[in-house]
């Protein structure tokens, strides 16, 4: 009888102190650190993407932004049962250890993609006591998000070489567009980067990066995910280098809108085509006025008030072009002596 007491007490002592440990020590998703903005105009047509303050991009892992295809090949690459365990998959770590017993040094190491995401928030040394830690953040996680929000924050994250972070800015980076539409060779490169993402930096290390794409590829068939000739058709491809064409129209506007709200993805009042003619027009004017002339142009619609175009400047390669001359004040000049001579009339 004393001896069952005994172990209720220290059952319920280890159960009282992994309580108090989980709320003093709660995992630091405040690291996750700021988001870069996208503002797009009124149909959801790109404008202009803001990096974060510490000059990263790292936009958010919208899934409903992201290729379902990509999610399903990340999943099935990474962690297949990962809307099944609880943090940690236990069958998979216990063969990934066995593997890198084998193998005489570590082949894989077992980490769950909340795992991953946990030591994305808290990098430390790779060992034995960081992968414990990394269990126990790992749990942390699943009891204080869905396995949506956990796959997010993943997706926000991982690194993708020099300064990108997540799935969407490394898409827009190499790929110059969004992740929502991915093809079989782009889906294979953003899962085959991270996992050494310096190494395999395409704009640096293509060979590196064309021989890790063609693997995750390979691998995917044998997942069925791919196809035979998806695997030809990926291994005729050459790697993207870095493009850097983050949207970057519309400076002025899109700066007020961004402004106006918390520093998230925006969808403006803007409208893109019209927004690029007015920057034509203005230009144009500017150009054949002279050197230091600017011109800004801004266009309302009368019965909403919306914005839909502005052009802070003709240029920001003119003097003045930095500035946004249609928040500037100026005086009215001879604007208002029709209505003073009707005043005085």
């Amino acid at each position: 009888m004393l001896t069952a007491r005994r172990i209720f007490v220290g059952v319920f002592a280890l159960f009282l102190a992994v309580v108090i440990a989980d709320r003093l020590l709660p995992p630091p998703l405040e690291r996750a650190g700021g988001l870069s903005a996208l503002v797009t105009d009124r149909d959801g047509k790109p404008l202009r993407a803001f990096a974060t303050p510490d000059g990263r991009w790292r936009f958010a892992g919208d899934l409903d932004r992201i290729d379902p295809d990509f999610i399903d090949a990340l999943i099935r690459v990474e962690d297949k049962r990962f809307y099944q365990h609880r943090g940690t998959d236990w069958m998979g770590l216990s063969r990934a250890a066995l593997d890198s017993v084998f193998a005489g040094r570590i082949v894989s190491g077992g980490s769950t993609l909340t795992m991953q995401t946990a030591r994305m928030l808290e990098p430390r040394d790779r060992n034995i006591g960081s992968k414990l830690i990394e269990i126990a953040r790992a749990w942390q996680l699943e009891r204080r998000l869905t396995k949506d929000e956990i796959l997010s924050l993943y997706l926000s994250l991982t690194p993708y070489g020099g300064n990108l972070e997540g799935v969407r800015a490394a898409s827009w980076s190499y790929f110059g567009h969004e992740a929502d539409k991915l093809s079989k060779d782009e889906i294979a490169l953003l899962i085959a980067l991270p996992q050494s993402p310096e190494v395999r930096r395409p704009d640096r290390h293509p060979e590196n990066a064309e021989r890790a794409r063609n693997w995750v590829a390979e691998k995917l068939q044998r997942y069925d995910v791919f196809t035979k000739g998806d695997v030809e058709d990926v291994a005729t491809l050459s790697v993207p280098g870095r493009r850097r064409d983050f949207p970057d129209r519309a400076w002025h506007g899109t700066a007020k809108a961004l402004a106006e709200g918390p520093r998230e993805d925006v969808r403006s009042t803007l409208d893109a085509g019209l927004q690029a003619e007015v920057e034509r027009i203005a230009l144009t004017r500017a150009e054949a006025e002279g050197e230091d002339v600017q011109v800004s142009v801004l266009v309302v619609h009368v019965p909403t008030r919306a914005v839909r175009a502005v052009a802070g400047s003709a240029s920001r390669d003119r003097p003045g072009g930095w500035l946004d001359l249609t928040a500037q004040a100026r005086s009215p000049g001879s604007t208002l002596k029709p209505f003073i001579y009707a005043m005085a009339f």
